[in-house]
C-alpha cells in the first residue's frame, strides 16, 4: 500500500519545528505502525537524510513509550497503543499526519519524542506503598472483596503513556494521577499513607503545570487501557477528605 506521511520534524526543544511530507510506496497492511516508521527511517538513512526520532520500547502495549498523535488522535484511530496499531487500519493512498504529544508539561525533545518526566515526578511524590521490614505475610492473610480487587487492578493497568493529557484540551493529567491514587487507596496496604499520598501527588501535578479537568471524558475515550473517569471522582473524594482533616478549623471567628 502507498501512504503519504506528514510528520512533525523538530531539531530540539528551542527549534520552532514544522511538518515535512514523505511518500512511502511499499508499506504492508500487516505492518505495525512503528514498523512502517522503521521502513521509512531505513529509506531516509539510505538517502543520507536524518531519520525520524520517535519513542518506543516493548512494542507489546505494556510500557506506554510509543506516544504519537496520529490523524488528530492519541495513538491513532483505534483505542490502543501505537505499537499495537497496524497499517490495515488505514486506506491505500491515505495521508497520515503524525505529531508528538501536545502539552506544555510534555516539551518536545526532538521530532516526535517528548519529555514525560513530569509523570515520573508525580509518581515519586507519593505513588508507592512504604513497607516495614519483617516477616513475609501469608498469602490471602487480608481478605479483599473481589469488586474492590478488580477496581484496584483496573486502575493499576494505567501504563502512563500520556494519551489522557494529549486528548484533553486543558492538558489535564487527572486521569493518570487518579489511577495511581486509586490503585493504592482501594487496598488495605495503601490506606495508612492515603492522605499524604493524594495531597503530595495532586500538589506535584499542579506544580508540573497540567491543566484542570474539563469533564468531557476525552481522556477516558482515548485511553488505550480503558481507565475510567470514576477514578477522578475517587481522587477528588480522597483529596477533599484529606484536606478537611489535615487542618484545624476555627468557628465563631476566634479571638
Amino acid at each position: 500500500m502507498k501512504v503519504t506521511l506528514k510528520i512533525w520534524r523538530q531539531k530540539n526543544t528551542s527549534d520552532k519545528g514544522g511538518f515535512k511530507t514523505y511518500q512511502l510506496d511499499h508499506a504492508s497492511p500487516d505492518m505495525s505502525f512503528l514498523e512502517m516508521l522503521d521502513v521509512l527511517n531505513t529509506d531516509l538513512i539510505k538517502k543520507g537524510e536524518e531519520p525520524v526520532h520517535f519513542d518506543h520500547d516493548c512494542r507489546e502495549g505494556i510500557c506506554g513509550m510509543c506516544s504519537l498523535y496520529i490523524n488528530g488522535r492519541p495513538h491513532g484511530p483505534l483505542q490502543t497503543t501505537t505499537c499495537q496499531l497496524h497499517m490495515r487500519s488505514f486506506k491505500d493512498g491515505e495521508t497520515i499526519t503524525i505529531e508528538p504529544w501536545r502539552a506544555k508539561s510534555f516539551p518536545v525533545i526532538k521530532d516526535l519524542v517528548v519529555d514525560r518526566s513530569a509523570f515520573d515526578r508525580i509518581q515519586q511524590a507519593g505513588g508507592y506503598v512504604s513497607v516495614n521490614t519483617g516477616g513475609v505475610p501469608d498469602a490471602n492473610e487480608i481478605p479483599i472483596p473481589k469488586k474492590i480487587a478488580d477496581e484496584a487492578f483496573d486502575a493499576a493497568t494505567c501504563i502512563g503513556c500520556g494519551a489522557c493529557v494529549a486528548a484533553c484540551k486543558n492538558a489535564s493529567a487527572m486521569l493518570f494521577v487518579s489511577a495511581k491514587v486509586s490503585q493504592f487507596a482501594l487496598l488495605p496496604q495503601g490506606k495508612p499513607e492515603r492522605k499524604e499520598r493524594v495531597e503530595r501527588m495532586v500538589a506535584q501535578m499542579d506544580a508540573e503545570g497540567f491543566g484542570s479537568c474539563t469533564n468531557t471524558k476525552a481522556c477516558e475515550a482515548e485511553c488505550p487501557k480503558g481507565i475510567s473517569v470514576t477514578n477522578i471522582a475517587r481522587m477528588n473524594r480522597e483529596y477533599y477528605s484529606s484536606m478537611a482533616s489535615s487542618y484545624e478549623w476555627q468557628v465563631g471567628g476566634g479571638e
